[in-house]
């Protein structure tokens, strides 16, 4: 069905909700490039307009990608709960939005609505609303998952430190883990990307994070973030897997290209949770997604890459994840070409994922030929800081050496929990005291003897 709004005598015709989403959406070199995007700032204000009076059972209704071939869409239907949805039903999305800011809409409210929303309706909600609005309404979210350290507690931010290496080297990945550690890094979990994907390969380097992580008492988790199905192979073989990583996206096809489906998922998720290497109601599985992802792989179907991301989010949700994150500027320009569309998708992701009741972190980064650099990245960082992020994701120097792209530094977490006053994880934080490496405020101190020691005296595996 046609949607249409009038602007000072001229009239706005948009084919059907698709098209409306897409060109509501803002400016951004993804949609752009698929042809999809809004002529310019007035067709794009006269699509937010007339999404603005789009009522929220439209969603429901008019189907984006067909659910008789695609899974993710099957999912979002099977998963949509009536009840929930009942709260908000009679809202337009631009009721939607003004019920989200009220001062009295917290965590109950929104805890009681997730799984009446679909990945569309946030999507929606989320092209009309500011920055600051985005960060007003993620805010109040907590979204709260387990293993050896509690991750997304209000006023708290944890890390993943991601000591990868080109080779795959043990010491090199050690040295570069410790590096982190010694500036805090490291609650989320300790994520090592493979420069290969071998069995014997995840093997190693499980072993040796995890061989790390227990001779220096660290409460967190480690992750290889092999494919899946390597994961699954090692968990066989008795490895010692915390948490199994994939990326997804948010259609059939595009997880098709990453070589997963549903049932693997959940082949996957029901092996990692029967080596009970965690509590039994532990948060088991790590998910990363990005805008673009269903775009770079020709399936998106004609939908916006903002909504495809959401859309990612209903996969990730079905298993509990312990962490997602978006890697908000990694798929490069041609998706996110410049600093404020990077800035303004990050922001975006993680108020859709929170608000779809995800532990929801961002890796703040960008790629060497996109138009940004690492002022934009300490603009994200602290907006996502003021909006609650879960975690984010730190490397040496800022500068991840394997995958030629540019992150955080360990020493922006620093700047995180003594400026803006969020500490790690609480069984991390007093690790990071017990060892000596911080004092009671969280302040880091000068050659932690005790650590040292411990390093000194490691010999760790393969290293």
């Amino acid at each position: 069905m046609p949607y249409k709004t009038t602007i000072e005598q001229t009239v706005f015709s948009f084919a059907d909700l698709k098209d409306l989403l897409a060109k509501a959406t803002p400016e951004r070199s993804g949609d752009q490039l698929a042809g999809i995007a809004a002529d310019g700032p007035v067709e794009r204000l006269a699509a937010q307009m007339t999404l603005a009076d789009v009522p929220l059972k439209t969603f429901l209704a008019e189907e984006l990608i067909p659910a008789d071939w695609d899974e993710v869409s099957r999912l979002i239907v099977d998963r949509h709960d009536p009840a929930a949805f009942e709260i908000i039903s009679s809202l337009t999305v631009g009721e939607f939005r003004e019920w989200l800011l009220k001062p009295e809409t917290g965590q109950r409210q929104l805890e009681a609505v997730t799984f009446g929303l679909t990945p569309e309706m946030v999507a929606a909600v989320s092209k009309i609303m500011r920055l600051q609005d985005l960060i007003s309404v993620a805010s109040k979210r907590e979204v709260v998952t387990r293993f050896r350290s509690t991750i997304g507690l209000r006023g708290r931010l944890s890390t993943r430190n991601q000591p990868n290496h080109p080779t795959d080297d043990s010491y090199g990945i050690a040295a570069s883990a410790i590096d982190g550690l010694l500036m805090g890094s490291g609650d989320a979990v300790i994520g090592v990307n493979p420069a290969t994907d071998t069995v014997d390969d995840y093997v190693r380097i499980v072993s040796l994070l995890d061989e790390l992580r227990m001779r220096l008492s660290i409460p967190t988790q480690t992750c290889c973030l092999g494919h899946v199905t390597t994961a699954i192979k090692a968990i066989a073989a008795k490895a010692p897997v915390d948490l199994v990583f994939q990326s997804i996206a948010g259609s059939q096809k595009a997880n098709d290209g990453f070589g997963i489906s549903l049932a693997l998922l959940k082949e996957a998720h029901e092996a990692v949770r029967d080596l009970g290497r965690g509590a039994i109601d532990a948060n088991l599985m790590y998910f990363e997604t990005g805008q673009g992802a269903a775009l770079s792989a020709e399936a998106n179907f004609g939908v916006d890459q903002q909504t495809m991301e959401a859309r990612a989010y209903a996969v990730a949700r079905e298993f509990r994840p312990l962490l997602v994150n978006t890697v908000v500027g990694f798929i490069g320009p041609e998706y996110l070409f410049n600093g404020k569309q990077i800035i303004r998708a990050g922001l975006e992701d993680h108020f859709c994922g929170k608000l779809l009741g995800l532990p929801m972190g961002v890796d703040v980064c960008y790629t060497n030929h996109a138009d940004a650099d690492q002022e934009d990245m300490d603009a994200l960082l602290t907006l996502l800081c003021a909006a609650n992020v879960n975690f984010v994701i730190t490397v040496p120097g800022a500068d991840d050496v394997m995958l030629n792209y540019q992150s955080l530094a360990h020493h922006d977490a620093v700047y995180c929990r003594e400026i803006l006053k969020r500490p790690p994880a609480p069984e991390f934080e007093r690790w990071l005291v017990d060892i000596g490496l911080t004092d009671m405020a969280g302040r880091l101190l000068d050659a932690p003897p005790r650590l040292a020691d411990r390093i000194a005296n490691a010999r760790l595996l393969g290293a």
